[in-house]
């Protein structure tokens, strides 16, 4: 019996290739386990996917580097559901799929809180990315699937690049919903901050800078992850 299972995706388990991405993963996936161990707990790390761990046998899961869950969502979903009712996730699995889809922003707006205008184009809508900038009468904006990670199928657009992108908008929305937001600049002037709080209380902040050239602050796409100082102010708002 274990206290907590550490999840992770199958790539990160054993490697047989590490470039700098996967150790940085590997990195912070030790970290975690070491604290945990400290603290006299029974730690396991694996896969979400291992067919051969029987998640009855540890107390809690906790979810760390599962990057793939958006290649593999309907997969990831159903386990989710079968797992939840063998133990307890941190965080629960309400939580977990209220975090994975970014209509949680509308969410946030409709309780008061402030967020970048967004457009939803839900799957199987008929309209063109044209129709939809006219319509909106922004001039810079970014287009991305609501359940996504690592940058994966995002892009900037103008008018100058729409009809190269029509296509894969097309195909797209076929299969998954997507959403529109004004581009920010100052994600690429200054920076994405992240500000980390755990049970109720702020720990730190980082800064996430695009490579130059580039608007994608991933590290998956060149971008950086600096120590940031916050602002009393900023850490009153979160």
């Amino acid at each position: 019996m274990f206290d907590v299972a550490i999840l992770t995706e199958s790539r990160y388990v054993n490697p047989l290739v590490v470039n700098d991405y996967i150790q940085n993963v590997l990195n912070e996936d030790n970290l975690v386990k070491i604290a945990l161990k400290k603290l006299g707990f029974k730690v396991k790390r694996l896969s979400w996917d291992d067919p051969n761990f029987d998640w009855s046998k540890t107390k809690f899961v906790l979810f760390r580097s599962t990057w793939d869950y958006f290649d593999r969502f309907d997969e990831f979903s159903q386990w989710l559901k079968s797992v939840s009712k063998k133990t307890k996730l941190i965080n629960s699995e309400q939580i977990i799929r209220w975090n994975l889809d970014k209509h949680y922003l509308h969410d946030l707006n409709k309780k008061g809180i402030s967020t970048i205008p967004t457009v939803y184009i839900e799957k199987g809508s008929k309209i063109t990315l044209n129709e939809i900038m006219q319509k909106q009468n922004w001039e810079n904006t970014i287009l991305k699937p609501c359940v996504s990670g690592g940058a994966r199928h995002t892009y900037k657009l103008n008018a100058t690049n729409l009809e190269q992108h029509e296509e894969i908008f097309q195909k797209l929305i076929l299969s998954e919903t997507m959403m529109l937001q004004p581009f920010q600049q100052d994600i690429v002037n200054t920076g994405e901050i992240s500000m980390v709080v755990i049970n109720g209380k702020y720990t730190h902040a980082v800064l996430k800078k695009a490579k130059k050239g580039d608007f994608r602050v991933q590290d998956d796409w060149g971008g950086t992850v600096h120590i940031y100082h916050p602002t009393k102010e900023e850490i009153l708002f979160v």
